[in-house]
């Protein structure tokens, strides 16, 4: 447990972003009443956990991990901030200036035009949602995707094959932790930094819309639904909900994050492939998704823990907590409620299986 001046500047870092995120949610709310404050106030808490937490991971303190301490400092607190100002600079000073007229182009009103043209092609081709819809999901899986590899490279390859640990002196789960950390963090700032960008339009004197990178912006047309344009992206809310369960054993966390994308993934596509009863007949749910979100959970659970902590648990108990999983997962579905199920997955099926993978 480290707090030291190579920590302390992470923490810091992120709980001034916190701080930044619930300023921009209280002018969100007032220019928009339809705004989810709630999710935005929960995020905000995830922020202040995610500062506090960070120095909690590293459990040794040699000058192997302070070496390992201040290169994730660097790159969290320096190189990606000064990554995205240079995006800004080069937009303003090479390409807006090549091309006025994208800044025209670039504007709020403008995304909303293409977004709700693409809205009505995904109500008028069951197909085009579909592919709408998949891109959306795998958005999604990509940040836990990216952690379980590099976990897996640590332990396994770094440390497994390489021996590499004999020569830098830290072991590959403290290695794994070092890249998780970074590159998660790394990658929370620099969306959450994009979402400053692309939300700055409710200010009128410090609006920088216009230098969001094209790719980008049609990027995020093709990941947001309609009642997240004045909302904050979900990958952002989706990490840092993930990042306290990096205190569980690994096989529970990969299971937690896979829960909370594939999930949400296979009822989503499922559900609008093949869904024709919708429960409750108002709602966009319906009973394929919700059977089909529960088997996908209960699959990957058993697997995943199978696969990593089968010395640990015998398959009665590995059953048991799947299920238990699974079914935080349909019940949270069920309940539709307004708080994002990307917070919600995490925190309470993390909470459920853990607490049964010690007791029994």
């Amino acid at each position: 447990m480290v707090y030291n001046f190579l920590t302390l500047p992470v923490t810091i870092f992120y709980i001034g972003n916190g701080f930044a995120h619930i300023y921009y949610a209280l002018k969100l709310k007032k220019k928009y009443s339809d705004h989810n404050f709630t999710n935005s106030f929960l995020i905000f808490l995830l922020w202040i956990a995610a500062g506090l937490v960070y120095p909690l991971f590293f459990i040794r303190d040699t000058s192997q991990v302070r070496w390992f301490e201040g290169l994730a400092f660097q790159i969290i607190c320096i190189y990606a901030p000064l990554l995205i100002f240079f995006i800004l600079y080069y937009q303003h000073q090479f390409v807006l200036k090549k091309s006025p007229h994208l800044r025209n182009n670039r504007t709020i009103e403008h995304f909303i035009e293409r977004f709700t043209l693409m809205d009505i092609k995904n109500l008028n081709n069951r197909k085009v949602a579909l592919k709408t819809d998949i891109h959306r999901k795998a958005f999604h899986l990509l940040p836990a995707v990216i952690i379980i590899f590099l976990w897996l490279f640590a332990v396994y390859i770094w440390d497994g094959i390489w021996n590499a640990d004999q020569f830098w002196g830290i072991s590959g789960t403290e290695y794994g932790n070092f890249l998780i950390l970074t590159v998660g963090y790394t990658g929370i700032i620099i969306f959450a930094a994009l979402d400053y960008i692309r939300l700055s339009h409710i200010f009128n004197k410090n609006n920088i819309y216009h230098l969001l990178p094209t790719c980008i912006s049609n990027t995020l047309g093709k990941t947001l639904k309609k009642n997240e344009i004045y909302e904050f992206t979900r990958p952002v809310a989706l990490v840092l909900s993930l990042i306290p369960t990096l205190f569980l054993p690994f096989g529970l966390f990969t299971t937690v994050a896979l829960i909370a994308t594939l999930g949400d993934g296979a009822a989503s596509i499922f559900g609008l492939k093949f869904g024709r009863i919708h429960i409750p007949k108002s709602s966009n749910k319906t009973l394929m998704g919700y059977i089909s979100g529960f088997l996908t959970s209960f699959g990957i659970s058993i697997l995943i823990l199978w696969i990593f902590e089968n010395q640990n648990l015998t398959i009665l108990t590995i059953i048991i907590i799947g299920f238990s999983g699974a079914l935080v997962f349909l019940f949270i579905d069920i309940l539709n409620l307004k708080i994002d199920d990307n917070i919600l997955n995490p925190i309470f099926c993390a909470s459920l299986m853990s607490l049964l993978y010690y007791l029994l």
